[in-house]
């Protein structure tokens, strides 16, 4: 197991750093790229860990990738023309990756198993599985369906109207891309709006898909033109150097190209109410997704209340949230927040253990968090629980500490940013060159 100490700074961050393409949206380029008649570019794309899983197991159906100078050419062989894999599909530690392609799977005429690591095979699959067998699918499972790997036998499906219990952009895809199989019109409710990355690709791909309020449907059995799709920066990625440029005193980030889909967009919401300095410049619209430049210069924060209605917007960003919380002054309130006890890891007990070593006053409650901001944090040997998001919020904790921060399993960083550790490094190193 690999580790990094991060080392605390008296240099400001500066330049411009390039993040990622958007793995939500790079997951369903793939799959849907697959499923369209004829050839798509996608340019952009994400090629972490998470992403390159989806686009192993899309070949193993079939269907050819090519890797071009550009970026990914796919040819895609229509809805029906997957063909059933020799081997089971190891999906990593990419939830997106296994409920997506569940979905698709289920609409299949042949039998497929999908699985990933320990930690993907340890989270919930009964909320994809359940509405996937009141389509007809044949799904079976550890303990009953819960828990992967998951056996498919595809068959033909009907639509369905569901009402998901929780707000969920992996519950609803996988459900409207089953969609796509079954003869009619499906229907997926919500709570909660939750990220529309789906939606938003269906309609620039001409897939008949339509939203009412809360709801979204689909009609099923409806070919569609393969089309370029450029995947716009990560904002779950860019969030690790927002808090970075705003902690460390004397900063200024320049992001371009980052996706502002506003189902996205809470933790700038959050941090601007928290008092950060940022500007969006160049906003724009890119393969139906909305995009922008973000500029980010440090400045004191406030702790505030992030209620349940931000949850959705902020669900992968609350790591690094926390971190910022820890260096604002007052108390942060996180409530509603129970769905990151079901990700990579249990993210709140992570983050509640992690920044406790480094002296933070925090309380750990069912649903969130109660963190008691100051000025600074002391060194520590931390631990990420093999969670790529936990393991950057520490890095960049690290940053603004008394004292080198030291953060042990960073293999899995690979997942969704790869070159994480060397782009903090190059924006020190670039303060210092310009002073």
């Amino acid at each position: 197991m690999r580790s990094f100490s991060i080392a605390p700074t008296s240099t400001p961050l500066k330049g411009r750093v390039i993040v990622p393409g958007d793995k939500s949206i790079t997951h369903r380029a793939l799959i849907l790229s697959a499923l369209a008649d004829g050839p798509s570019r996608i340019t952009g794309y994400c090629e972490g860990e998470d992403c390159l899983n989806t686009l192993r197991a899309i070949r193993q159906l079939g269907v050819e990738i090519r890797e071009v100078s550009e970026g990914l050419d796919v040819f895609g062989k229509g809805l029906w023309g997957l063909s059933e894999p020799a081997n089971v599909l190891d999906c990593g530690n990419s939830g997106t990756g296994l409920r997506l392609l569940a979905g698709v799977l289920a609409g299949q005429g042949f039998f497929s198993v999908l699985t990933g690591d320990g930690s993907l095979r340890s989270r919930p699959m009964a909320r994809i599985v359940n509405p996937l067998k009141l389509m007809g699918a044949h799904i079976s499972g550890r303990k009953g369906g819960d828990l992967a790997p998951l056996a498919i036998q595809g068959r033909g499906l009907s639509p369905i109207t569901y009402e998901s219990p929780v707000a969920s952009a992996q519950i609803k895809s996988c459900v409207l891309f089953a969609g796509l199989f079954a003869d009619g019109t499906t229907s997926v409710a919500e709570p909660q709006k939750s990220r529309d990355h789906t939606e938003r690709m269906f309609t620039y791909l001409g897939i008949p898909a339509q939203e009412h309020g809360l709801c979204v449907e689909v009609q099923g059995r409806q070919s569609f033109q393969g089309k370029p799709i450029d995947v716009p920066g990560d904002i779950s990625a860019a969030a690790f150097f927002m808090v970075a440029a705003t902690i460390v005193p004397g900063s200024e980030v320049l992001i371009p190209n980052v996706g502002l889909n506003p189902e996205r967009t809470g933790i700038l919401d959050v941090l601007l109410k928290m008092g950060a300095d940022i500007s969006l410049l160049n906003t724009r619209n890119q393969s139906g997704e909305p995009v922008g430049d973000l500029l980010i210069r440090s400045a004191d924060l406030k702790g505030i209340a992030i209620g349940a209605e931000m949850v959705p917007k902020t669900i992968d960003e609350f790591p690094i949230l926390c971190v910022a919380a820890a260096f604002a002054q007052g108390e942060t309130r996180i409530s509603g927040a129970q769905e990151l006890r079901v990700k990579e890891t249990d993210r709140i007990k992570a983050m509640a253990t992690e920044l406790k070593r480094l002296g933070v006053v925090i309380e750990e409650t069912q649903d969130g968090l109660i963190i008691q901001g100051q000025s600074t944090l002391h060194g520590a040997s931390c631990q990420s629980y093999g969670d790529h998001r936990v393991a950057m919020s520490l890095a960049v904790a690290g940053l603004a500490a008394k004292d080198s921060v030291c953060v042990d399993d960073v293999d899995c960083i690979e997942t969704s940013f790869p070159s994480f550790h060397s782009k903090l490094l190059d924006l020190l190193t670039s303060s210092r060159s310009s002073l």
